[in-house]
């Protein structure tokens, strides 16, 4: 069983651990939890790093997973039940503990040329999720989260990445500011995404640097001091007619950009 962690790690919100959902308890602690959907749990599966617990598949669902893996067979209401309301599980979930942060330096030092993505306020498990699989798909280094703010790496975060989770590595850095400040000494050009910025992201990315770009939460932005630790601010040009992107959005299109520029 999972010890029961000190004060310093129980919830801020002050509710004892016996008084939690078990299923929240554990994604807050690092204790196992469920992924599921055919991608995000054939990922979970194929990664060294995962400790897997559990693994349970509809009799269509278990014919893609390896041959040596043996899944529990289990009819799809029975899955059902074992997930959050309305988890679509394709017909196969992973119970998992949890993948393991990795410090800055060992994430991003010494740059190679590929971007980092700092989510600042991101709480949103779908944009999150979304993030990560756009990290990837541009070849992203790694992610940078906000540590005890942002959502776990379970459930519909990890079914929203549809298994990219498992290939990029993430930060949980306790203060933003920092990390932000800790990359402009290993030598990259860190970019505030504002949409009022004066200068374009494509103007911004006009340096040799590796770049880390800078992102805050749809609405509330990059909080002032974020913004304040980058070196340069820098807004995607949309249509006047439309305010502003999903913060998944952006992150896409600045990681695209980010890339093109230097290939």
């Amino acid at each position: 069983m999972n010890k029961r962690p000190p004060p310093s790690q129980r919830p801020a919100h002050g509710i004892p651990e016996d008084k939690l959902p078990r299923r929240q308890f554990e994604e807050e602690f690092g204790g196992p939890s469920w992924v599921w959907g055919v991608h995000a749990s054939l990922a979970a599966i194929a990664n060294p790093a995962r400790r897997i617990e559990r693994i349970v598949a509809t009799k269509n669902a278990a014919s893609r997973l390896p041959e040596h893996i043996k899944p529990q067979i289990l009819d799809p209401d029975a899955i059902d039940g074992m997930l959050p309301p309305g988890a679509v599980h394709q017909g196969l979930a992973v119970r998992a503990h949890p993948i393991e942060p990795v410090s800055l330096e060992a994430a991003a030092a010494p740059p190679d040329g590929r971007s980092v993505l700092v989510l600042d306020g991101v709480t949103d498990p779908q944009n999150v999720g979304a993030a990560f699989r756009s990290a990837v798909a541009f070849g992203a280094r790694a992610i940078v989260l906000q540590d005890r703010k942002s959502p776990p790496l379970t459930g519909v975060l990890a079914k929203a990445a549809a298994g990219a989770i498992e290939l990029v590595p993430h930060v949980r850095a306790v203060n933003l500011g920092r990390a932000i400040e800790t990359l402009r000494s290993l030598g990259y050009v860190t970019v505030a995404l504002e949409g009022e910025a004066e200068l374009s992201l494509e103007e911004a990315l006009n340096d040799k640097r590796p770049v880390a770009l800078v992102l805050g939460a749809e609405g509330k932005g990059l909080r002032p001091g974020v913004a304040e630790a980058c070196e340069k601010r820098a807004r995607i040009p949309i249509a006047p007619v439309m305010e502003s992107l999903n913060v998944s959005a952006a992150a896409a299109v600045a990681l695209y950009e980010a890339r093109r520029g230097r290939t």
